[in-house]
């Protein structure tokens, strides 16, 4: 059973205060939400035993400048990522707003006022003109008895944190796009390099195949054989041309520059990234800013039941101003002129019908669907890392064995080129070798593109990272 150690050290406080407060005190559900503790598909064998930690900036084990300064662009200047740092600060000043509930509200106060009134009991009215003036503070505080204002604190701070974990899921997705953006870009790369070798060997068997017809060596069946390959080879070329050019397009969305230009590379020099270590505990899902964002909600909506249960009982409000009143401006300042009060207030619901009952039952309806998300979310987040981790391992195995088919096709090549030139053989043995060189190449570039997303994946389903393997394990930020 998973046992998350996040402490959500900002939701420490308000917890702790909150011992007398109407509603339900928070604690971490745990039932039914039976994981393993560990992931049931180990590593692939190129990964070495002792697994370093890998936290933070993950996409920067490509190895690749290029990359790392596209991501930190995205980052920095995505409209994704800017509106969720404007949502952190609409959250911070939200729960500004709701803990001011809980200090006393001071207000000063000052007026002048002329008033003319008609004199009781006169024979005949008489008016009497009045000169009023004041200054003063006034101060009203409702005494938090039931706990509703440390229940709506506590509800806003955790709102507030959640947010900080939705902006840190906006940054984990916008880093994974766009290395998987320039992945593929850079598949495109190695399959134009490969195409190219193809046409530079094409168009010099075609030109031998137009000497040795020249020559009576062979028929115009081969010359036509050879031309046709090399126009094939050549359409290949064009729209992998095209769709480099929609490739880098996209990536230049992601990071908010059109127009972006990439310089040429090749996917087959960028190293693979180390996976993690055998038996990674399942609690490492509290990494994943999902998974605490789901907590969070769950407190916000544990937190207005007290709210509600509270607005069941009565108000408690403090009021008192203090000042001075005159009818003589002169006189505004003089000892006598000092005035105050205080008062109390008590308000108790009578009847509203069952409106605020309905409100009780509405917001404990809510906590009960926070607590199935937050449930959800972790069954997901552990099947997204075991899906990726199957895929890493099977991508890693496939591309043994695609190297294997790629070095046998390309000495197949060569044999049948030999053949081909010493007459032993036709020229359809050679266009057939070539085509299975070509496919078994570019078989493994894209099995390597496969190998190195489903890395990505894997970086982002465990939150950015893991930490050393013989360290304790904790949440990885």
């Amino acid at each position: 059973m998973i046992r998350p150690r996040l402490t959500l050290l900002a939701l420490a406080s308000p917890l702790a205060l909150a011992g007398c407060a109407l509603g339900p005190d928070y604690q971490r559900p745990d039932a039914r939400v039976a994981l393993p503790d560990s992931y049931a598909n180990e590593p692939v064998a190129a990964t070495p035993a002792t697994t370093p930690a890998v936290a933070g900036r993950w996409w920067t084990l490509f190895g690749d400048g290029q990359l790392d300064a596209l991501v930190d662009q995205a980052l920095a200047s995505s409209p994704d990522a800017l509106s969720a740092a404007a949502r952190i600060e609409e959250a911070d000043a939200v729960l500004r707003q709701v803990n001011a509930a809980l200090l006393p509200q001071i207000d000063a106060n000052a007026g002048v006022s002329r008033s003319r009134s008609i004199l009781p009991n006169a024979v005949e009215p008489t008016g009497l003109l009045r000169n009023t003036n004041k200054i003063g503070l006034s101060t009203s505080f409702e005494l938090d008895v039931w706990g509703k204002l440390r229940r709506a604190s506590e509800g806003a701070r955790a709102q507030a944190l959640g947010t900080r974990y939705t902006s840190e899921t906006v940054s984990l997705s916008l880093a994974a796009s766009v290395t998987q953006a320039y992945l593929n870009l850079r598949a495109i790369d190695a399959q134009l390099l490969v195409n190219r070798d193809s046409v530079s060997s094409q168009a010099k068997s075609t030109q031998l195949a137009r000497v040795r017809f020249d020559n009576g060596y062979v028929s115009q069946l081969d010359v036509q054989q050879a031309e046709g390959a090399l126009a094939t080879y050549t359409a290949a070329q064009v729209q992998l041309e095209k769709n480099r050019a929609l490739a880098e397009s996209l990536l230049g969305l992601l990071v908010g520059q059109p127009g972006l230009k990439v310089a040429a590379g090749d996917l087959r020099n960028l190293p693979v990234p180390p996976t993690p270590p055998a038996g990674l505990p399942s609690s490492l899902l509290e990494a994943r800013p999902d998974v605490r964002k789901a907590e969070t909600d769950l407190i916000a909506a544990n937190a207005r039941i007290g709210v509600a249960k509270a607005a069941l009982f009565p108000s408690i409000t403090l009021t008192g101003t203090f000042g001075r009143e005159s009818r003589d401006l002169s006189d505004l300042f003089s000892p006598a002129a000092a005035v105050w009060s205080i008062g109390a207030g008590l308000t108790q619901p009578i009847f509203e019908g069952g409106r605020l009952r309905a409100q009780v039952e509405q917001v404990s309806a809510q906590q009960k669907q926070s607590l199935e998300a937050y449930r959800k979310s972790v069954q997901t987040a552990f099947r997204e890392v075991n899906d990726a981790l199957i895929t890493v391992r099977q991508n890693g195995d496939s591309e043994v064995a695609l190297g294997q088919a790629m070095q046998a096709a390309k000495r197949s090549l060569q044999l049948a080129q030999a053949r081909y030139d010493s007459g032993y053989s036709p020229y359809l043995e050679v266009l057939t070798a070539q085509r299975t060189s070509n496919d078994a190449t570019l078989a493994w570039v894209q099995n390597r593109q496969a190998r190195l997303s489903s890395s990505v994946d894997l970086f982002k389903a465990l939150g950015g990272g893991w930490k050393d393997s013989n360290a304790p394990q904790a949440a990885v930020r």
